[in-house]
């Protein structure tokens, strides 16, 4: 059964390889939060992931749709009394429209833009703090449109390096200052990826 099943992940990987045009890769990033707004200052970044498909490929340009998943994290180091009381995740989830555009001279260099939706899934839980003010766990949602720039490089038919820009416009609550702090979010990913 054993060399059944490598033998049939040989031939899968073996036919993948010499495949010259994938649709479909993953990549795996690590996000930063940059800027001045509220996720770069209180929040680190821990892991993206990303699904990409092309949709349709030619000579110059391909569009295709891609999704991201990322995960940040409440800084400790930061004294602020949000970070004090609460542990704070986020998990941005990004659906976004994309077209890679193919340079006939350096084939191995893959601008990309991309148009968007990001949601941002809060998930709070209190450091054992509990008053008639504060509940044990607060959980919230944003969302917004995003913007995103990508330039891959080609290290083989298959693998490929990459880094990203991600700008997320999102809205606010009544009682929040609608300012670039709370609105305008930053987002640089460097990473690797696989077309399977």
């Amino acid at each position: 059964m054993r060399l059944k099943l490598t033998v049939i992940l040989l031939l899968f990987f073996s036919i993948q390889s010499f495949s010259q045009d994938s649709k479909f890769s993953i990549d795996l990033n690590y996000p930063i939060a940059i800027g001045d707004n509220f996720l770069g200052q209180n929040y680190n970044g821990l892991f993206d992931v990303g699904a990409n498909y092309k949709f349709s490929t030619n000579k110059i340009v391909d569009i295709g749709g891609s999704i991201h998943f990322g995960y940040f994290q409440n800084t400790k180091s930061n004294t602020t009394a949000i970070n004090q009381l609460f542990e704070v995740k986020i998990f941005p989830i990004q659906p976004r429209i994309f077209a890679k555009f193919n340079i006939q001279n350096f084939k191995k260099l893959h601008p990309q833009i991309g148009l968007g939706y990001s949601i941002l899934i809060y998930d709070a839980k209190a450091n054992g703090i509990e008053t008639s003010i504060l509940p044990a766990d607060i959980n919230d949602n944003k969302s917004g449109f995003n913007f995103n720039a990508k330039l891959a490089y080609d290290l083989t038919n298959k693998f490929f390096i990459q880094v990203q820009y991600d700008f997320i416009k999102i809205g606010v609550e009544n009682g929040i200052t609608n300012n670039s702090y709370n609105t305008n979010i930053n987002i640089i990913k460097f990473g690797f990826g696989y077309r399977i």
